[in-house]
C-alpha cells in the first residue's frame, strides 16, 4: 500500500512477502495518502519496477491504475508494456475510474461519474490498440492519439483487470477487460460479470486486517490509518484531500473499524475475513496489513501460518 510505506520500505515487503509465500502482490497506485498520518505517497510505477527485478515468481498488478486524468492512456499503455518485460509476464494492468484525492492534482476537474466510466472505456480501447503494436491515431470524445506506437512490447501482452461497481459498469466493461476487481464481496456483480464476460475470469478482491499481538493496539492502529475505508466508495472517490477524508472520518470510532477490519493475533479470525469473497466467488484476495508499523514483524511470524489457514479455506 503506498500510502503507508516509503519506497524502499515497500520493495523490501514486496520481497519478503515472496519469500513468506505470496503469489500474488498489488500495488495502489496513489499521489496522496488517504490520511495524513499515512504519511506516504511514492510512485508506484517506479516501485513496480524495481519489485518486478527484486522478486522472481510473484505475479504483479496495479490495484488500481487511473488512466484517464493523472495519466494519458497512451502513457499508461507504455509504461505497463515496459513492466510487462520487466516482469517476465508476471505484470496485469488493474484500471479503474478514479478517485478525486489523486487525480485533481493535475487541476482539471473532477468529471461526474458518468463521464468518468466513458473516459475509463475510451482509454482501454486506446490501451488495447497501442498494444498490438500497430501505429496508433485516435480522435475520440475524452483522447486524442497521434501517430503513437509501443516500441517495446512483450509477447505475451499485457492482461486488463478493471474495477466495476454495478450493473452498468459490468455491462460497459465485461468485453474489453480480461478480469474482474472488486473492494466488495458482492456475489451478484460476480455473477454478473461471468455471464456477459467471454472466456475464464479473474475475480480480484481486497482485505485489510491489522494483526498484531496486542488487539487492542492493533485496533487502535486500524482506526488511525484506515478509517477513511467506512466511508463507502461514493464518498471515498469524490473527496479531494486528506484533510476531507480526516473530517468524513471524524466520528468513526474504534469499534466500527474493529467491526469492519479483523484485528489482533487471532489468525483464525484474520483468515475467516476472506470468507465472504470465498463465497461470492472471488478467484484471488490481497491482504492488506494496515499500518507501515509492524510489517517486518507480520512478514517474519505471521505471514507463513496465516496463509496456510488460507489455503485451507
Amino acid at each position: 500500500m503506498t500510502e503507508q510505506s516509503g519506497p524502499k520500505e515497500l520493495v523490501r515487503y514486496a520481497v519478503a512477502a515472496e519469500e513468506a509465500g505470496f503469489d500474488f502482490e498489488v500495488s495502489s497506485d496513489h499521489y496522496s495518502p488517504w490520511l495524513t498520518s499515512q504519511g506516504h505517497a511514492p510512485y508506484a510505477w517506479t516501485v513496480l519496477g524495481a519489485v518486478a527485478q527484486a522478486t522472481e515468481r510473484v505475479e504483479l498488478m496495479t490495484y488500481v491504475t487511473c488512466p484517464t486524468i493523472r495519466y494519458h492512456p497512451a502513457v499508461v499503455a507504455q509504461k505497463a508494456a515496459t513492466l510487462q518485460l520487466l516482469a517476465d509476464g508476471r505484470f496485469t494492468l488493474g484500471l479503474g475510474a478514479g478517485e478525486n484525492l489523486n487525480e485533481h492534482v493535475v487541476g482539471t476537474g473532477w468529471p461526474a461519474v458518468d463521464a468518468r466510466q466513458d473516459m475509463l472505456e475510451e482509454a482501454i480501447e486506446i490501451i488495447r490498440a497501442l498494444h498490438t503494436g500497430e501505429l496508433v491515431t485516435f480522435d475520440g470524445e475524452y483522447f486524442r492519439v497521434d501517430s503513437a506506437r509501443i516500441w517495446d512490447l512483450p509477447e505475451q501482452g499485457v492482461p486488463i483487470g478493471v474495477a466495476v461497481s454495478g450493473e452498468k459498469s459490468v455491462e460497459a466493461f465485461a468485453p474489453l477487460a480480461d478480469h474482474l476487481i472488486q473492494v466488495q464481496p458482492d456475489a451478484d456483480v460476480v455473477q454478473q460479470w461471468n455471464g456477459v464476460h467471454e472466456g475464464p475470469s479473474r475475480v480480484i478482491g481486497q482485505i485489510p486486517i491489522c494483526w498484531g499481538p496486542d488487539k487492542e493496539a492493533a485496533i487502535a492502529q486500524a482506526h488511525d490509518q484506515f478509517r477513511w475505508f467506512g466511508g463507502g466508495w461514493a464518498v471515498n472517490a469524490d473527496l479531494p484531500t486528506p484533510a476531507g477524508f480526516a473530517g468524513a472520518s471524524q466520528f468513526v470510532r474504534p469499534e466500527d473499524v474493529a467491526d469492519a477490519i479483523a484485528c489482533g493475533p487471532d489468525l483464525d479470525e484474520l483468515a475467516e475475513s476472506a470468507r465472504p469473497f470465498l463465497d461470492a466467488g472471488f478467484t484471488d484476495i490481497c491482504f492488506v496489513q494496515v499500518g507501515d508499523e509492524g510489517q517486518d514483524r507480520f512478514l517474519a511470524e505471521a505471514a507463513q501460518p496465516l496463509l496456510e489457514r488460507l489455503h485451507a479455506l
